[in-house]
């Protein structure tokens, strides 16, 4: 019984630092035990990518897999990964002096996650890399943007001009057809997981040197990454 409930309880450790999330991003600037509410967003959100990362392996650990934890595992994601960096984005707009209506645009970026959600639960080629961004990699993605707006005052990324065509982007490659890799290990060596290696390496040296900000560039290295592989292949 615990074996088989085990990958299950971790992914509902997911869902809940995503609700948690989404509660300290809604309370903006104000200051929660020496941080600004909306940090504590960004490491609730940190915590539940561990654990969806976390719940994958416990289930291979234990060949406890179910159709339960498969769904289990995408509502969660979309609360975590969709829903929680929607919350941080719009909160993170509103705070700037931009065009009232741009903010509503981070609807756009759970309504993406959820189609990404539904069409991976039915494709079965997404066994061992994806095609589309991964919703963590979303989360990920927007955790660095808010934090170069507010941290680093890049409000330049806040203008109509720059700040529709990322939404835009960012949502299209979660459902779109462009193959990516994925962090899961076979084996340690660095044969057959050089990019996984690099892309490792790539965020312990921007998020140091960085800061939460490094994650945006993390995330664009990966995605420049797994194109510039596809592209050797074709060739």
């Amino acid at each position: 019984m615990l074996t088989r409930h085990l990958p299950n309880a971790v992914t509902c450790l997911n869902v809940a630092s995503g609700v948690l999330a989404i509660i300290f991003a809604s309370r903006g600037e104000a200051p929660m035990a020496g941080l600004p509410a909306w940090q504590w967003g960004f490491i609730f959100i940190c915590i539940a990518a561990v654990a969806d990362f976390l719940d994958g392996f416990v289930a291979r650990l234990l060949h406890a897999y179910s159709d339960m934890g498969k769904e289990l595992d995408s509502l969660c994601d979309l609360v975590s990964f969709g829903v929680a960096p929607a919350i941080l984005l719009f909160n993170c707009m509103e705070a700037n002096e931009t065009l009232p209506w741009l903010k509503w645009l981070a609807v756009i970026i759970p309504v993406a996650g959820a189609l990404r959600l539904a069409k991976f639960n039915i494709d079965t080629r997404q066994t061992t890399s994806f095609i589309g961004l991964p919703i963590p990699a979303n989360a990920i993605f927007w955790i660095g943007f808010v934090a170069l707006v507010r941290q680093q005052q890049v409000d330049f990324l806040c203008q109509w001009y720059w700040y529709i065509p990322l939404v835009l982007l960012e949502s299209w490659l979660m459902i779109s057809e462009v193959p990516l890799f994925s962090l899961k290990f076979k084996t340690w060596g660095w044969t057959g997981n050089a990019r996984r290696w690099l892309l490792i390496a790539a965020a312990v040296v921007l998020v140091f040197c960085l800061g939460w900000s490094g994650l945006l560039w993390l995330i664009l290295f990966y995605v420049a990454l797994s194109l510039t592989a596809r592209s050797q292949a074709a060739q």
